[in-house]
């Protein structure tokens, strides 16, 4: 099988590279792994500041979903395995503790636009073309793009790309706010914003991508028990309850 996701570690950057250039970096079952393999790494290593996706080469970020690895499964397979777990993946990497860069360094087409869609900022080059060409070929977006460009995008745009199968240009999409540059070095530019995302307080940084998800609806549930875990977890009545379970006494609290 071809294709790998290769991970570099730039600081407290971590660099992701959709390698499969034969199929302009489509992405197979062993690159999803590679990027759950990279979530994984930030989820546990406090010292990651940053998250940047690039794809090899100039030509394709990403050009979707390798159809040699899902044009053969039969209904359930496609729907709950191939689209359930792409999209349970994307959701994860949408809600990493730490920022997420988009190196779009060529085009982005079906899973490559929706995989941009979950960056937080979004720089691309200047000949990269944005797709959704999914119904030419009897699918639909399955991987969140829908629901999250449906939020980042104007409707006529999203319809035109949807519908009708367009590509849009770099300027297009700039012009309307997805892209935060067009660049001739997205990759550069992308390690740069990221080394400015690790001079500032990373805890900061974790709750406001937190709470700035929250507002669009991005893993609402998650924060708001996330932000109620973390208020309690600083008082002394959590550390007076654990405590008093392990030396099974009855609780002293005092609302500090």
């Amino acid at each position: 099988m071809t294709g790998t996701v290769r991970i570099e570690r730039r600081a407290t950057t971590l660099l992701c590279i959709l390698d499969n250039l034969r199929k302009r970096n489509s992405l197979n079952g062993a690159m999803l792994e590679g990027l759950a393999a990279a979530a994984a790494q930030v989820e546990r290593d406090r010292e990651v500041r940053a998250v940047v996706i690039a794809g090899e080469g100039g030509d394709a970020f990403c050009s979707g979903a390798d159809i040699s690895e899902w044009g053969a499964l039969d209904p359930v397979e496609f729907g709950r395995d191939w689209v359930g777990g792409g999209h349970a993946l994307f959701d994860r990497l949408a809600r990493l503790p730490v920022p997420v860069i988009g190196a779009i360094n060529g085009s982005a087409f079906g899973g490559g636009l929706e995989l941009a869609a979950l960056c937080d900022v979004r720089i691309a080059s200047k000949g990269a073309l944005f797709a959704l060409p999914e119904a030419s070929i009897g699918v639909t977006p399955g991987w969140s793009g829908a629901q999250r460009l449906g939020r980042l995008l104007p409707q006529a745009l999203l319809r035109e790309m949807a519908l009708t199968g367009g590509q849009l240009t770099a300027e297009r999409l700039w012009s309307v706010g997805f892209l935060n540059e067009i660049s001739d070095a997205p990759v550069v530019r992308a390690l740069e914003i990221a080394a400015r995302v690790a001079g500032l307080a990373p805890r900061a940084v974790e709750t406001t991508r937190l709470v700035l998800n929250a507002a669009i609806g991005e893993g609402r549930e998650q924060a708001i028990d996330r932000l109620a875990g973390g208020l309690v977890a600083a008082t002394s009545d959590k550390q007076e309850g654990v405590a008093s379970f392990r030396e099974k006494r009855r609780p002293t609290f005092t609302g500090k």
